[in-house]
């Protein structure tokens, strides 16, 4: 059953990767194609999800593999909040490659249909894991709206042809989405790793590198947050460090393993 709803879902979703790459070249049908792709790969990757937290008792992403295939379906799932619409539609060329490719690495890594569950209590893992996950899952969102701010300014500065040919959101628009989208993944991570601390003074356990790792990604994030409604920056600049900052989630999300919270 999980095979069955496995390959479905990889191939709409490498669908949608593929017309929103035709759709940048060639507006029209072909955007319209990848939006049912990534609607019709989310909803049987969340059957998928489903399947596998049923057979288990207990949590079923706790490896570093299993957390990828939850990664994927928590990245679309913050990204069909608004980024099907029209004037969104290239956002999905930044979304939807990477998301293909890390559903693909989970099965190959052997994340897809584990039958044992994680030994760490199933509300851990939920509160930690799965609110890490999601503000990762944000923190991805925004950079790619980041850098599709930078390309789009770069467009109009250059003056480039046929720069109106691709419907775009309004660079104000991308800018606060961006950051709005980081505010509010920071408390997110913020209450994951609370979770965790928690844990390791209940166990009298030290700090691993992967938690490390983590606190400096919060804290890189925060001076992100900081800049943006403290120092008020806007434009260019925190675009730049948003995608820069996003370095840090790759690094946590694919550098370093995750099992250590089982």
């Amino acid at each position: 059953m999980v095979e069955l709803l496995f390959w479905p879902a990889l191939v709409a979703y490498g669908e949608a990767a593929v017309a929103y790459a035709g759709h940048a070249r060639h507006p029209g049908v072909l955007g319209r194609a990848a939006t049912w792709g990534v609607r019709v790969g989310w909803l049987v990757q969340t059957a998928l999800l489903v399947v596998e937290a049923v057979r288990v008792e207990g949590f079923p992403w706790a490896t570093w593999a299993g957390s990828l295939n939850l990664f994927v379906w928590l990245v679309v799932s913050v990204y069909l909040v608004w980024g099907c619409r029209p004037r969104y539609r290239l956002l999905g060329l930044a979304v939807m490659p990477p998301a293909a490719a890390l559903l693909a690495l989970s099965y190959v890594a052997g994340g897809i249909g584990r039958d044992e569950a994680a030994d760490s209590s199933t509300v851990f893992l939920v509160l930690h894991v799965g609110l890490v996950l999601a503000a990762f899952a944000g923190f991805t969102l925004a950079a790619a709206l980041a850098a599709l701010y930078l390309w789009q300014e770069r467009r109009l500065k250059r003056r480039e042809a046929g720069i109106f040919r691709l419907v775009a959101p309004a660079l104000v628009s991308l800018d606060e989405l961006a950051a709005r989208t980081t505010a509010l993944a920071l408390p997110a991570l913020t209450l994951g790793i609370a979770v965790g601390v928690a844990r390791l003074v209940q166990r009298d356990d030290g700090l691993d590198a992967l938690g490390a790792a983590t606190f400096v990604t919060w804290a890189v994030y925060a001076v992100v947050v900081a800049a943006r409604y403290g120092l008020h920056w806007r434009g260019r600049r925190v675009a730049r460090l948003t995608v820069a900052a996003f370095g840090l989630v790759v690094a946590l999300q694919l550098a370093l393993p995750v099992a250590h919270v089982a």
